[in-house]
């Protein structure tokens, strides 16, 4: 490869397909609501956000490329085959029909449907607008066409353009100071852990380790040696981790300085819909409706296509259409729980999965340490299930954690777990659970030399 290659211009481009893998219409909601929860403390919660919803998706990218695996399943198999199996399976189904493809119709809808119905006509109006969603995304996942993803892509770059033309206003004309607005509870002492958990929410950790092999690809293609793959992959993944830091951080803002104008909604699709009319007026509103729906049926596309081929791979027995069938059904049944209950119910599968997904990450990152030994794998991840499973418990839905059984959990882990109040009981039980596995390693080797 010439040095014209190795040069900023391609970089560029492994930066806009990182880019184009994390950003999604699906995840605005998120930091703005942050910035409206975090208020004065938008700071170290953005810091924590941007660290699990940006920094962790480049990371998963780097582990797919230090390892040279193919996906999720090659990367998990040193903990072994039936973990590596039910792994794959949990998070395709977290980000599949269960929690992020149900996702992609209600954040339009949230954002531009909603705020004009009655409390009354929400539920015909969910289940109008969701059910005409994946109609469409069916009918364009069995199309197959390139159409769809040059629309998709047009419009994503309007989207883009509209987003920072409220930005520039915004900066322009702030709707207020940030420093005036008070934190709510959980945003007072703990505001970077609590933007750290937020970030789960955009489950682009977990995305990249199923998609990132697809970049990593693209990489190889351009020509780098083996050896550079995984150094070209970090250049060009900090700079569009670069460019969705810089829109996350833009969120934020606008979410923060909206408390100067709006109430704390229930949710970021409401509070962006009142931001683009405050400075877009009604055409603001039903442009950021339009680009948003069309921009999650395009992702939604992705993921149900994803889903049914990688499920009709590892089960060939049922045909891909069925599986796009089901995963359409499926996912609009679940959307019409609406985005509030969506995310309530997420939060517990996310708690769970992330911190297992986190370890796995750092563990391939550096296993050239240790020569990819499962031993270390399996101490680091057995000693994480443990904890995450407690922090899974607290995270359930109020009627669930009211129940007496649940309760004594919690109540026995926030007595015994350090970091447990933190939502981060796993970190220091993965910690040690690496140095076990690295201690049992280097015995077995001393052993058998």
């Amino acid at each position: 490869m010439d040095k014209k290659q190795t040069g900023l211009q391609t970089y560029l481009v492994i930066g806009s397909l990182v880019f184009g893998m994390i950003f999604g219409a699906g995840n605005l909601v998120f930091p703005v609501h942050l910035g409206q929860l975090a208020g004065s403390n938008w700071g170290p919660a953005a810091l924590g956000f941007i660290t699990s919803g940006v920094l962790l998706p480049l990371l998963a990218l780097l582990a797919l490329s230090v390892t040279h695996t193919r996906g999720l399943f090659e990367l998990a198999q040193p903990v072994g085959g039936w973990f590596a199996l039910i792994f794959l399976v949990c998070v395709h189904a977290t980000i599949g029909p269960l929690c992020a493809t149900p996702r992609t119709a209600t954040v339009p809808y949230a954002i531009g449907v909603a705020p004009y119905l009655s409390k009354g006509m929400q539920p015909v109006g969910l289940a109008l607008y969701t059910g005409t969603f994946f109609l469409l995304t069916y009918f364009f996942a069995t199309k197959e066409g390139k159409v769809t993803a040059v629309i998709g892509k047009v419009l994503n770059l309007a989207f883009l353009v509209m987003l920072f033309v409220i930005f520039l206003l915004a900066f322009i004309h702030p709707m207020g100071k940030l420093s005036a607005l008070s934190p709510t509870t959980n945003y007072l002492h703990q505001a970077f852990a609590n933007g750290f958990l937020q970030g789960y929410n955009t489950m682009d950790a977990l995305a990249m380790l199923i998609f990132g092999v697809t970049i990593i690809a693209a990489v190889q293609q351009m020509g780098f040696r083996k050896e550079r793959v995984a150094l070209a992959t970090a250049k060009g993944g900090l700079v569009g981790i670069a460019g969705v830091g810089v829109l996350y951080l833009g969120l934020i803002y606008l979410g923060t300085t909206s408390r100067n104008h709006f109430t704390v909604a229930s949710n970021g699709g409401t509070t962006l819909n009142q931001v683009a009319h405050f400075y877009l007026g009604t055409f603001g509103n039903v442009l950021l409706l339009t680009l948003a729906t069309v921009t999650c049926l395009t992702t939604a596309m992705g993921l149900v296509i994803a889903f049914s081929q990688d499920f009709h791979s590892r089960f060939p027995q049922v045909s891909y259409k069925n599986f796009l069938r089901a995963n359409c059904l499926l996912s609009f049944l679940i959307a019409n729980l609406g985005l509030d209950q969506i995310v309530t119910w997420s939060t517990p599968v996310l708690m769970f999965l992330y911190p297992l997904a986190i370890v796995l990450i750092l563990l391939a990152i550096l296993s050239p340490l240790f020569k990819n030994n499962p031993l270390v794998y399996r101490w680091a991840l057995i000693l994480t299930v443990f904890p995450a499973f407690f922090d899974l418990v607290n995270a359930l839905p109020p009627v669930l954690l009211q129940m007496g059984f649940n309760q004594a959990l919690v109540k026995w882990a926030g007595h015994t777990l350090p970091l447990f109040q933190q939502g981060l009981a796993w970190l220091p039980f993965s910690v040690v659970g690496f140095a076990l596995g690295l201690v049992a390693w280097r015995w077995r080797r001393y052993n058998t030399n």
